[in-house]
């Protein structure tokens, strides 16, 4: 199952998209501000979180607190765990475009939705498109980098056939070991 994180501050907003998640089969996890999202990623990177690492990062440009959405997103691309996970910044302010090239810079977003987000399937089309874009750059990547030995000659050598769907070289993910309800720091009720 993949996994995406959620770091926004307004409750009813994250709890509709951990629940859009969960009708999508993807495990969500939200964190309310740029303070819990940071400690999680120096979890991850010191091997103390164990669950499965996300895909995708849906991040509130304006959060509460000393730390923004673009400073969470700059962290993860700056983690040696997390650094190919695709970040999404959204934001109920409009932004000159001059603002938007700098806030997307930043943390070099794959995108940056405005809210109000779009409708539930265009959500997840374009959450699945982002997704599936970073995953084929990733592979053609590792493959430039694998050496020739290692590749098949003939089609007879690749194998079993993969499933539809399922990117050739890619592990099944681990599952996400159960947080509260809401995710690491979310807010109580």
């Amino acid at each position: 199952m993949s996994t995406y994180i959620i770091v926004e501050d307004e409750p009813s907003l994250y709890e509709i998209l951990l629940a859009m998640f969960a009708t999508w089969g993807i495990d969500g996890q939200a964190f309310t501000d740029g303070e819990s999202a940071m400690q999680w990623i120096e979890d991850v990177d010191s091997g103390r979180y164990r669950g499965e690492i996300p895909e995708l990062a849906l991040i509130d440009i304006r959060l509460p607190g000393r730390i923004s959405g673009p400073a969470v997103g700059e962290r993860l691309r700056n983690s040696p765990t997390l650094h190919d996970i695709v970040i999404v910044l959204t934001t109920a302010y409009r932004l000159n475009p001059r603002e938007e090239r700098e806030m997307r810079a930043q943390c070099s977003a794959d995108d940056l939705i405005n809210k109000p987000l779009p409708a539930y399937q265009a959500l997840k089309a374009r959450l699945a498109k982002l997704t599936a874009a970073r995953t084929a750059r990733l592979e053609a990547a590792r493959a430039q980098q694998a050496p020739a030995a290692d590749l098949p000659t003939n089609s007879s050598a690749t194998g079993p056939a993969q499933q539809p769907g399922r990117a050739a070289g890619r592990r099944a993910p681990r599952l996400l070991e159960r947080a509260p309800a809401r995710g690491a720091g979310a807010r109580p009720d």
